[in-house]
């Protein structure tokens, strides 16, 4: 006797089609979805469709009736081949309902692009950021690529005096308020994604690089200490608190300790540092245009004391020169 199970259909009308132990039955699943469809198959191709893994010349014949008694299981096989070999006596395991991968194969769907799971913030891969919404939270508003779940977005001004920060400083951090439950995918222009943990911390981040934080910590747009008007200003965003941070970076970027040596960088190529140093603008009177790219005259940020700089390949985007017709 043969295992009630799924098996290949015989009739070739849908991938598997269900044996009762004694019969086959109308009940058939295609792509994990199962319907009806009755045994009608042509007898010409009978042979061609037996089901050998039922193993047996009568199990044929209860399905298919007299025509199917000139047709031994062992004919069958030998039509078959490799794939009678490979099911032999074993029932094929069938779809689960709704399997939403059953007919395609590929390395999309292998398993290495799969969602990784985690509470909170988690990086999918380098250039993209998933949060689970357990507390709500802080994102760059138009970051969102995708989100599952029932998920509110909201605008977050964060207050006039921020606004009008924003508005003078031209510091970019607009963001969104993300709350609800389910998941929510973050990602801006492909750029790498670092989750940082700051626990009674702070940190200073160029508001081009920040890409969400939770809403336990406390922000602001600040003026970069030594960085005067007449220089031409040079503002972050400010972190103080307990709570993650998800900074992007063009290419992956360099930590330097800036308690080991005197540290200078670009004002372009620097991303963010933590609270603890101090800072100062240095222009480069004798070097002008050879150090950095810009205008002509080059800045650098200095720091000095104990904490990291975060530095980035990159000085940003490069301004084609205007063309004369």
């Amino acid at each position: 006797m043969t295992d009630a199970a799924w098996y290949p259909d015989p009739t070739g009308q849908a991938e598997l089609r269900y044996y009762d132990g004694s019969q086959w039955t109308e009940h058939v699943s295609t792509g994990g979805q199962q319907s009806t469809a009755p045994l009608t198959p042509p007898q010409a191709t009978v042979e061609q469709e037996a089901p050998t893994q039922v193993g047996s010349a009568q199990a044929v014949q209860a399905a298919y009736g007299e025509s199917a008694q000139a047709q031994p299981a062992q004919a069958a096989s030998a039509q078959y081949g490799q794939q009678a070999a490979q099911y032999g006596q074993q029932p094929a395991q069938a779809q689960p309902a709704g399997d939403p991968f059953a007919g395609i194969s590929g390395d999309l769907i292998d398993g290495r692009f799969a969602e990784i799971q985690g509470d909170g913030a988690v990086l999918q891969n380098k250039r993209l950021l998933r949060v689970r919404v357990g507390e709500p939270f802080q994102a760059r508003q138009g970051s969102m690529v995708a989100y599952q779940g029932n998920v509110q977005f909201k605008y977050q001004g964060g207050g006039v005096g921020k606004f009008l920060k924003k508005a003078v400083t031209g510091e970019g951090l607009s963001l969104m308020g993300v709350e609800g439950q389910g998941d929510v995918f973050l990602a801006d222009a492909a750029k790498e994604v670092h989750i940082l943990q700051l626990n009674n911390s702070g940190i200073s981040i160029n508001g081009d690089h920040v890409l969400a934080f939770s809403n336990s910590l406390q922000w602001n747009i600040e003026r970069v200490q030594g960085a005067g008007m007449l220089t031409g200003g040079l503002f972050n965003t400010t972190l103080r608190g307990t709570g993650w941070v998800a900074v992007t970076t063009e290419g992956d970027p360099v930590v330097l300790n800036a308690g080991e040596a005197p540290t200078f960088t670009d004002t372009n190529a620097v991303v963010g540092w933590s609270l603890g140093l101090q800072t100062s603008l240095q222009k480069s009177f004798t070097a002008g245009a050879l150090i950095g790219r810009g205008s002509g005259e080059a800045f650098q940020v200095a720091f000095h004391g104990q904490g990291f700089v975060i530095v980035q390949p990159s000085e940003g985007g490069v301004v084609p020169p205007h063309s004369h017709s």
